[in-house]
């Protein structure tokens, strides 16, 4: 299989402007992401919509792919920029993992799980679950929880907990059932991502803010694997900082 890892990258954040160019020790976040995943993938490339996130990855020797600002999603993004890069290079790829531009030590092993998610010739998109040990993120909305049917693949993602453990007091709900959260990483066989992104936003998507149920919705089977590594990602500087004092 030949497989194309996009790091999406927006200069534009809420909680952290400029993001992808933040330092760490001498080598920006988005230097850090592309070096890590080049470790493990021979094919990376950097999608962005803005001019100088574009000058710091061509300066580092990355690849970088220019795309339009009105993306909605990282999906979006990708899925362009996998055309792009295609007509670019005359290569054409099997698979296109979506990699987080704010995780600059993301683990190997989210990368290889995926992948290993498409021996199965039915996987059409891959993702990366993690067991929950705390009662507390079980009720975390802004840690979506997904149920998965006995062949792995997602039955639902959720900001809700899910299941809804009847008769059990809330705070043993850790210790009476296996709750998963998700990793916000995907892969996409690339004819599956081009029809994705065409798909009309869902209800279900809407209520959840979560742009895969749009895919359950629609047909799409997403099939999980489960890491027991934490992600690290940065959404602001505190996290940032917090970072810095962990790796360094």
């Amino acid at each position: 299989m030949n497989i194309l890892g996009i790091i999406p990258a927006r200069y534009a954040s809420t909680r952290f402007p400029g993001k992808p160019l933040a330092d760490i020790k001498g080598k920006t976040m988005i230097h850090r992401v592309f070096e890590n995943c080049k470790k493990t993938l021979n094919e990376v490339v950097v999608a962005t919509d803005n001019n100088l996130i574009e000058e710091e990855v061509k300066q580092f020797g990355g690849n970088v792919i220019m795309t339009s600002e009105n993306h909605k999603s990282g999906t979006d993004r990708c899925a362009e920029a996998l055309e792009k890069y295609e007509k670019t290079t005359g290569k054409i790829f099997d698979i296109v993992i979506n990699i987080q531009g704010d995780e600059p030590y993301i683990h190997k092993e989210y990368l290889t799980k995926l992948i290993t998610c498409f021996d199965d010739i039915e996987t059409e998109i891959a993702t990366l679950i993690k067991k929950i040990n705390s009662n507390k993120d079980i009720f975390d909305p802004n840690k979506p929880k997904v149920i998965i049917d006995k062949q792995n693949y997602a039955v639902y993602f959720s900001r809700s907990p899910i299941p809804y453990l009847r008769g059990i007091k809330k705070e043993d709900w850790h210790l009476k059932h296996t709750f998963y959260q998700h990793i916000g990483i995907y892969a996409y066989r690339s004819k599956i991502l081009k029809k994705i992104t065409n798909l009309p936003i869902s209800g279900l998507e809407i209520a959840e803010s979560l742009e895969q149920n749009r895919w359950l919705e629609n047909g799409f089977k997403i099939k999980t694997d489960i890491t027991d590594k934490e992600s690290i990602s940065i959404d602001t500087p505190d996290d940032l900082k917090q970072l810095i004092k962990k790796f360094f």
